[in-house]
């Protein structure tokens, strides 16, 4: 089957064996652990110089991109090993990808990819997607042939590490990739593609509960014991000891962001530039780390002494795999990209009023979350049949009684202060219902009363906020530069 916007989990694994059959003595490819259900573990490996770098994908089960992204940047350290190697300009490591944290996760998720990918064929493969045995084809990402295209020959550009002051800007070493403008002619034009609907995403939405979100082990003391693929992830980290790691993100709508464990000067700079090449718009204030300070628009850096503790809107106490690599001095980057973008929240204007704005978005939270309530409690639902069942009911009833908290949370970090709050604010508070929705409609078996609610709201969002995809070439090409300009910057 072609034409998945991202790869499935066996499509991943068929594209890195692929890969490491193709260049042997570049990639390595090796099991390193077993999920909850049973599931490999894969962290494919480039170079062999002494440091160590480390990509996480797939940390949310919704969140495909990572994948994606690690299979296109492990393809260009095949066709390029001097990229990692250590004569001039090599960065001297060795660069490892965790393919999915959480494959149970993701095999819940998948389904909306390969359902939608039937009849889509080559029009999603031009605008830049794989195929569905992981092997990047389109404009912007690899051939079938593991060559780049020429859209792809500018990966670089982003990984620079110097600043021009005249400009603002940076500029990298001359042995480096010049600008987009000069990696030669774009590839040949591709037909039109049309974007995957996002009522189909919604419908086949899934995201465990925080609790069973491997990148969040519970802290010491908890009754909850680590999951298998946390321990997996926390030994590797101590295994390796890497200089950075990667975390690997994606949200459905919105804008793009960066979060880091450490300053890294220039980084936001380098970073900002590269979201603008791809005119992938920055949130001017995420909402994920409230106590992180911000370096500028779509930046966040941990502050010193910060707590290694984190409590989500459910009351789960967790302490980030990313903050537990801190101990052996490497910087963590979470890395966001969207699949839908939306312009509006990189709006830093003020708002006029920023508590009516808070009331409006939360009326909308807590109003949707009732109807969405009212809607189950008419249907009078049965018990959770299946652990497949069982886990979508649990993640969907969670969500469900979290909107009061999440409101006081708003409230008290008096957050829809410029445009861009505000938009991104009325995007979580639609978000978090009709995740919950589209789960709950799994848990019971299918329900068209909320199958009607997914549907109608889906397109409520999208077209409120002019939600516009970002096609997959982009979305890896963010995550691909803002990865290398980084471990230049630190290597």
């Amino acid at each position: 089957m072609r034409g998945t916007p991202y790869p499935t989990l066996d499509g991943l694994l068929r594209g890195a064996r692929a890969a490491v059959a193709a260049r042997p003595g570049v990639l390595r490819l090796r099991d390193i652990g077993t999920s909850r259900a049973g599931r490999p573990l894969w962290l494919l490996s480039a170079g062999h110089g002494p440091r160590q770098v480390l990509t996480v994908a797939g940390a949310h089960a919704n969140e495909p991109v990572g994948g994606a992204t690690s299979l296109r940047l492990a393809h260009r350290f095949a066709r390029d090993p001097s990229v990692l190697g250590g004569g001039v300009g090599g960065l001297n490591c060795t660069w490892h990808f965790l393919l999915c944290l959480d494959p149970d996760g993701a095999s819940l998720a998948e389904g909306w990819m390969t359902a939608n990918a039937a009849g889509r064929s080559n029009a999603v493969n031009a605008e830049g997607a794989l195929d569905a045995d992981g092997t990047p084809t389109a404009e912007g990402t690899l051939n079938a042939d593991g060559t780049p295209n020429a859209v792809d020959a500018a990966d670089t550009a982003g990984a620079v590490h110097r600043a021009d002051p005249a400009h603002g800007r940076t500029a990298g070493p001359p042995s480096e990739a010049g600008p987009p403008s000069q990696a030669g002619p774009p590839a040949a034009a591709s037909p039109a593609a049309a974007p995957p609907p996002i009522g189909s995403y919604y419908r086949g939405f899934y995201r465990p509960a925080f609790a069973a979100q491997p990148e969040f082990p519970p802290v010491a003391g908890d009754p909850r014991a680590p999951m298998p693929e946390s321990e997996v992830l926390l030994r590797l980290i101590d295994e390796l000891r890497p200089v950075v790691q990667f975390s690997l993100h994606g949200v459905e709508v919105g804008g793009t962001f960066l979060q880091l464990t450490r300053a890294v000067p220039g980084a936001p700079a380098v970073y900002r530039r590269i979201a603008a090449d791809l005119d992938i718009p920055l949130e001017y204030r995420p909402f994920d780390g409230m106590g992180w300070l911000v370096e500028g628009p779509g930046v966040l850096v941990l502050p010193d002494g910060s707590p290694a503790e984190e409590r989500d809107p459910s009351g789960f106490v967790s302490r980030a795999t990313w903050l537990h690599a801190m101990r052996h001095g490497t910087v963590s980057a979470v890395v966001e990209a969207p699949f839908w973008s939306v312009a509006g929240v990189g709006d830093p204007r003020p708002v006029a009023e920023p508590r009516r704005e808070l009331a409006d978005v939360s009326e909308v939270l807590l109003g949707r979350i009732k109807q969405l309530e009212s809607v189950v409690g008419e249907l009078d639902p049965r018990p959770p049949g299946t652990p497949d069942e069982l886990a979508h009911f649990t993640a969907a009833r969670e969500l469900m009684d979290i909107g009061s908290g999440v409101v006081d949370t708003w409230s008290a970090a008096e957050l829809a202060t410029t445009v861009g709050n505000s938009v991104s604010l009325g995007i979580a508070a639609r978000r978090i219902p009709l995740r919950a929705a589209a789960m709950m409609s799994k848990a019971l078996g299918g329900a068209p009363a909320l199958d009607t609610l997914v549907d109608g709201w889906a397109r409520e969002l999208e077209g409120t906020f002019d939600a516009r995809w970002v096609p997959v070439a982009d979305q890896t090409a963010l995550q691909a530069r803002t990865m290398l300009a980084l471990a230049r910057a630190l290597m």
